[in-house]
Order: structure tokens, then C-alpha cells, then sequence
């Protein structure tokens, strides 16, 4: 009964806060403990005082590993003139859970380690007694607390259960696991001096505004030479930051007589043309065909589509978006730029050209 009231209350202590400021320091520390040892019913032993010595680490602001060693001395309830003490060393790791704002926060833990027990016993009529059993057994323990950083130190108020395998025990030889419990309060005093706070490093100056470094209409010209301040996306930008006419001339991008398909000399001029059409990427234009004047209207139209869709498709296979063309669209002969008199004349006609739509 006593333990379970025991557990009851470091698990109501554990919901208590303080607001205060909460701080990580990740010194090595020092820790002193003394506390109330609440011993195993079945020992026949009164609880008793405990004392511990040890050292730890906060790794993280919710982790801390502690190493220490403990000691109690409780008398047996009926033969007080007999003893039974023990001594321990644990692990501990704890979980912390610091929150903003607060000084206390709370904590679980969970250690192994290792007691001695010495217990004294009635041997009469021996000569030899009383007595005396001397064990090392393994320990597990849990246990729940708060804790609170001051400016020099820290304080641990923790409780807790401790199971002892220990079943050579001569008051209870039936038992081979005993469970004692614990409350106890600990000063956690750091070593070394606490690392100065890091310093933001101060900002760096705003840059001050020049023209040259502003570009309002977004054109690629500096407000320093930009005559026309007011470009509009998808117009060609002099120097100045001023429209200027883009023409992309494709002469030379003629067809043989009644072919569609493209010859060596043009490829070179379409080429330009792509550079072109990359390097002003808002830019769209219309793929359009031409013929000369032999043959059919019917027939011509039909060939200038397809002159118009090779010059379509031999841009959109090198990088031109398809969205970015008008067309293909074939004109026929309607458009002739020279005579179809001459085969000079007809050589010019059977062309394509790309007209600026913007």
C-alpha cells in the first residue's frame, strides 16, 4: 500500500509548474541526493534515510545521463539489533520534458545497475552469531520527478520504484525479486563556466538604391539608361531599353521545285532563326509557306502547307515550343516577293517566312 501511495504522488508532482525562465546548459554536473528509502514489506525492514553521490549530462534539452552510487541502512522491524544495509550504482536516463516559459518541468527515468546487500541474521546458538549474508544482485529502477535549473545549480525531487533480483534473502527465502521505493531530492551543481550565449552577428547594412541596380519595367536595362522606362513584355529591348523592330529573315530557306523538304543552306538560316527565337523568349511568330506560280492553286496550296509544316516541325524538334507558332498556314502563290517570269524569280517564291506576331 505504502508504494502504490508513493507512485500516486511523484505522478501528481509531475503535472506541477512554476513559471519561470527555462534554460539548456550542457555541463557536466555534480549531483548530491538524500532521500526516504520505503523498503520491500516481505524484508521485515522500516524504511530508512538514503544518500547518494554522482555525475551526469544533459545531451539534448530532453535527454540527461547520470552515473552514481547510493547507500541505506534500515534496521528489521523486529530484531533491531540486527543489520541490513545496501549499497548500489546505477545508470539512470532520463526524459525530460522542458517547456516554454517554465522553470520546473517535469521528467521519467529508467537505470540499471548493481547493489551489494548485507544482511545480518539470528544464527543461535551458534558462537557465530549473529550471522551475516553478503550479496551482488542486478537492479532495475523507474521513477518520475521535476526538475528546476537556478542560476548556480539544479534541483531534482524524484520518486521512484527499484526491483533488487536478489534470492538469497534469509528472512524471505521464498522470494527471489524484491521492490523498494523511493523519494529523494538531489543538487546537480555544474562544473566549469557556463558557455557565453552566441551572438547573432548584426545585419548586414541595406543596400542603398542606385539606378544602377534597379530595373523597374523588368526589360534587362538599368533605370541609368533606360530612355523608355514603360517596355512591355514581348517587345525587343535596344541598349537605350527602348523597342526596336525585330525582323527574322529567312532568305535563303527556299525549296526545290515541288519539294517540301529542306536543304542543306537553309538548316544554317533556321538555325539563326532558333537563336533568335531563344533569346527573346516571349516572342511568337507565324510559320508561313509559299510557292511559285507552276502548277494548280489547289496543287500549291497543298505544297506551301507542307513546306510551311517542315520549317514548323524542324523548329519545335529544336527547342521552339509548338505554343509559341502561328501555323503552319500555306499561302500558295499568292504572295509572290519577285516574278514568277524567271527561274530566278520562282527560286525566291518557293520560300517560308516567319512573321513577328508581337
Amino acid at each position: 500500500m505504502k508504494k502504490n501511495l508513493l507512485c500516486l504522488a511523484v505522478l501528481a508532482a509531475s503535472f506541477a509548474n512554476v513559471a519561470m525562465a527555462q534554460e539548456y546548459d550542457d555541463r557536466w554536473y555534480l549531483t548530491g541526493t538524500a532521500g526516504l528509502n520505503v523498503q520491500d514489506d516481505d524484508r521485515q525492514t522500516n524504511s530508512a534515510g538514503e544518500l547518494g553521490l554522482g555525475f551526469g549530462k544533459f545531451f539534448s534539452p530532453n535527454w540527461s545521463l547520470d552515473f552514481g552510487v547510493y547507500s541505506t541502512n534500515p534496521n528489521f522491524e523486529r530484531a533491531q539489533d540486527l543489520n541490513f544495509s545496501q549499497y548500489g550504482a546505477a545508470v539512470d536516463l532520463r526524459r525530460h520534458f522542458p517547456t516554454e516559459g517554465k522553470n520546473w518541468w517535469p521528467y521519467v527515468k529508467a537505470g540499471v545497475g548493481v547493489m551489494r546487500s548485507d544482511e545480518e541474521f539470528n544464527a543461535f546458538p551458534s558462537p557465530n552469531s549473529p550471522g551475516e549474508r553478503t550479496d551482488n544482485n542486478l537492479t532495475a529502477d523507474l521513477g518520475a520527478g521535476l526538475q528546476t535549473a537556478l542560476d548556480n545549480f539544479s534541483v531534482r525531487l524524484e520518486g521512484g520504484l527499484r526491483w533488487s533480483l536478489d534470492d538469497q534473502s534469509i528472512v524471505a527465502p521464498s522470494r527471489s525479486l524484491f521492490t523498494d521505493g523511493y523519494v529523494k531530492a538531489s543538487l546537480l551543481v555544474p562544473l566549469g563556466a557556463k558557455a557565453a550565449p552566441a551572438v547573432a552577428p548584426a545585419p548586414a547594412p541595406a543596400p542603398v538604391a542606385s539606378c544602377e541596380t534597379q530595373d523597374d519595367d523588368g526589360d534587362g536595362v538599368n533605370n541609368c539608361l533606360d530612355k523608355c522606362p514603360g517596355s512591355q513584355a514581348g517587345q525587343a529591348i535596344g541598349p537605350d531599353g527602348c523597342a526596336v523592330p525585330l525582323t527574322i529573315d529567312l532568305k535563303g530557306v527556299n525549296f526545290d521545285f515541288d519539294k517540301a523538304t529542306l536543304r542543306p543552306d537553309a538548316v544554317t538560316i533556321l538555325n539563326e532563326a532558333i537563336d533568335i527565337l531563344k533569346k527573346y523568349p516571349q516572342l511568337r511568330v507565324e510559320v508561313a509557306g509559299h510557292t511559285d506560280a507552276v502548277g494548280t492553286d489547289a496543287y500549291n496550296q497543298g505544297l506551301s502547307e507542307r513546306r510551311a509544316r517542315t520549317v514548323f516541325d524542324y523548329l519545335t524538334s529544336n527547342g521552339i515550343d509548338a505554343s509559341r507558332l502561328n501555323g503552319p498556314t500555306g499561302y500558295g502563290e499568292s504572295r509572290p516577293i519577285d516574278t514568277n517570269d524567271t527561274a530566278e524569280g520562282r527560286a525566291k517564291n518557293r520560300r517560308t517566312e516567319l512573321n513577328v506576331q508581337n
